[in-house]
């Protein structure tokens, strides 16, 4: 069981320090996305900072990752190549760290967490589709992406609903909506027969 903070879980009661490096290879998210720079920075932090205060594996409250906003052509060759499943995807996470929860840096130095890349068609049309904007969808998927490089996952019910806990608390601490509260998906009303 991981240990909880004595203060509001939603943040930690110290500072913590995330560096987030933003490469964005497909300029359809700058076209699409107001700030994503910005607003993935924003969103790695909020996931950072909820697994800290959640007591997460992770030892060091000093921080480095890379997120890569690209396309699903890209994702598609990573997630066949590295995971063995031939499609695209929404988001990947490549962490840096084995399974102590360590990287291997000198003392002190910060934890290098690895690697979130995001796929632009995909996240777009899931956006769509659940009636969410661009930006929601994309804060949800940088925040998921980095709980994954903390050590989270979501393989078994429980792991599954400790995360989305958690994911919804970063976003609500970004003023994101629950991501998992789904609203109808508008759909163009049908013309009449007479017409």
């Amino acid at each position: 069981m991981k240990p909880k903070p004595a203060t509001d879980p939603a943040t930690p009661d110290f500072e913590t320090d995330l560096d987030t490096d933003v490469l964005i290879p497909d300029v359809m998210w700058t076209q699409k996305c107001t700030d994503p720079e910005s607003l993935c920075q924003q969103a790695a932090r909020a996931g950072f900072e909820v697994a800290v205060a959640d007591g997460t594996r992770i030892a060091a409250h000093r921080a480095e990752v890379a997120v890569v906003l690209s396309n699903d052509h890209h994702i598609h060759d990573l997630n066949r190549d590295y995971r063995g499943i031939d499609k695209p995807t929404n988001v990947l996470s490549f962490a840096s760290l084995d399974e102590d929860g360590r990287a291997g840096q000198p003392s002190g130095a910060p934890v290098l967490l690895g690697d979130v890349i995001v796929a632009f068609e995909t996240v777009e049309g899931e956006a769509r589709s659940e009636n969410k904007t661009l930006e929601a969808h994309l804060a949800h998927m940088i925040v998921h992406g980095t709980l994954h490089l903390m050590g989270y996952d979501h393989e078994i019910e429980r792991d599954a609903s400790e995360m989305e806990t958690l994911e919804i608390r970063a976003l609500a601490n970004m003023g994101v909506a629950n991501p998992y509260v789904l609203t109808e998906p508008t759909v163009p009303a049908k013309a009449s027969e007479n017409e």
